[in-house]
């Protein structure tokens, strides 16, 4: 039997509300990068992972990618998704 097709929201504590869907894929966690490039201005990467833990792996891999494109900074950020 086919999964019942749903939209999944974020809210992350900026006040940003990110939806997604429709999907019937098992995702539970969304993840954001705010990136500080070198010139000042900032970059947003997203993505969404089935578990907190895949989720969270994305963080380290942040720090390469920080090292290897030369940002002054960034902000990672994980929340729960919750179905809508």
């Amino acid at each position: 039997m086919a999964r019942k097709k749903r939209y999944l929201t974020a809210t992350l504590p900026d006040g940003y509300v990110k939806t997604i869907g429709p999907t019937n894929l098992p995702f539970t966690h969304y993840w954001r990068i705010v990136a500080v490039l070198e010139n000042g201005r900032t970059e947003v990467f997203w993505g969404h992972a089935k578990s907190l833990k895949e989720a969270n792996a994305k963080k380290a891999d942040t720090a390469v990618a920080a090292a290897q494109r030369g940002w002054k900074g960034y902000d990672f950020e994980v929340v729960e998704l919750t179905e809508s």
